[in-house]
């Protein structure tokens, strides 16, 4: 017990002591011991590391899981040591929804069909979302909070030993001034002429006592000194090993942007193949649509004609034909140069969807275009030539919107 009071005796003597000269550094009424250029060097760079890793560690956490709530439960089964349970993502929740909604509205249904198909990829895309978050928490998000719960903690640790160090040594410099500006005035006042020579022995008693404290203070002086530099030593160490962290925190970048883009990518091809899927069932149906429209658009009152002979003239040619029958203009292939516009009849058509010619007899398209549209006889009801400007060629009716 008494050993434990002298100890917490002296821990006490020694706080105080340095609250005393950390005060009086900070008033100006005492030097500070100041560390190289290239020692500041590295604590500003590493302070710098830490805050910016900090801060790249959080942001990442929101990017990665947006939920606060979910944040905080993964926080605290990590405190606990626990294993966090697995929890769906939103996209594998969607496709789930979908899928029993299918079912409901029936999977032969049109709607029923394409919400197997939309559910069926918004599973795959939570599940490489959930491969995507494993792994850049392993490939980046440990690393940092490694650095920041590790390294960092044993760097700060160090730089508070070595500020207590300096603060023993600033107070030892302290007294040790203090003791040879005494010891120098004890010396000045004995008087070999003093007719009084009790006031010699006095004056040379205090001179004793300011040379053994004198001593004391340049010993303290030379420990403090010491146990300065081994500790300035093995915190500069710490600090440059802060560039090591840098190529490791860059080697966990480079990692965490290879995972994201095949994430990205993987997610693109699911899409791409989703569109492809829900496209062909769009033009199937819009086939029907679309020639429901074309049938209305050859009985309207502006119904296109090649010729202005009436309908079942002698010398109309079309009259012998079949409705999709090929005509004298159309054999193995339409000779597009040679079909003229009816004088009336013509009509705008709006493009829907970007098409690419299959041959020379064909016209490219492009979505949200207007062009000009007509038919001829004998013609293929799911054609129809279209202009734009100079260019003329035959375009597929379900790519189209024919406007009144």
């Amino acid at each position: 017990m008494d050993f434990n009071v002298r100890k917490l005796a002296a821990d006490a003597g020694i706080f105080f002591s340095r609250a005393v000269q950390f005060t009086e550094e900070r008033l100006g009424q005492a030097e500070k011991t100041e560390l190289d250029a290239h020692f500041e060097n590295l604590l500003s760079r590493a302070d710098c590391t830490k805050n910016w890793t900090e801060k790249i560690y959080r942001q990442t956490e929101v990017v990665l899981q947006p939920n606060p709530g979910a944040r905080i439960e993964e926080f605290l089964y990590e405190k606990l040591d626990r294993k966090v349970p697995p929890r769906p993502t939103n996209g594998e929740i969607l496709g789930q929804f979908m899928l029993e909604a299918a079912k409901e509205f029936g999977p032969g249904t049109p709607y029923g069909s394409t919400l197997i198909k939309v559910g069926d990829c918004q599973r795959r895309l939570g599940g490489a979302e959930r491969e995507f978050l494993q792994t850049s928490s392993i490939s980046f998000l440990t690393p940092l909070r490694n650095f920041l719960e590790g390294d960092w903690r044993t760097i700060s640790k160090e730089r508070r030993l070595l500020e207590n160090r300096r603060l023993d040594l600033d107070a030892c410099k302290a007294r040790l001034k203090k003791a040879k500006t005494a010891e120098a005035k004890a010396a000045a006042v004995p008087d070999f002429q003093e007719t009084r020579p009790r006031n010699y022995v006095l004056s040379a008693s205090a001179s004793a006592l300011w040379n053994e404290e004198l001593d004391k203070a340049e010993h303290e002086m030379r420990v403090a000194q010491t146990e300065f530099d081994r500790q300035a030593e093995v915190t500069r160490l710490l600090l440059e090993g802060i560039s090591s962290t840098h190529v490791n925190h860059l080697r966990c970048l480079c990692e965490f942007v290879e995972v994201q883009a095949m994430y990205y990518s993987q997610c693109h091809n699911y899409m791409q193949e989703l569109q492809r899927e829900l496209g062909s069932s769009r033009k199937n149906g819009n086939l029907i649509v679309s020639s429901i429209n074309l049938l209305s658009f050859r009985r309207s009152p502006h119904s296109l004609e090649v010729n202005s002979h009436p309908a079942g003239s002698p010398t109309d040619p079309s009259t012998f034909l079949p409705l999709n029958s090929p005509s004298l203009l159309e054999t193995d292939a339409l000779q597009i140069e040679e079909v003229q516009p009816p004088a009336s009849g013509t009509r705008k058509a709006k493009v829907l969807y970007d098409y690419d010619a299959g041959d020379s007899s064909e016209l490219s398209l492009r979505a949200d275009e207007l062009i000009t549209v007509y038919t001829v006889p004998g013609m293929d009801s799911d054609w129809l030539i279209g202009e734009r400007g100079n260019q003329k060629g035959k375009v597929p009716v379900t790519y189209l919107e024919l406007l009144s």
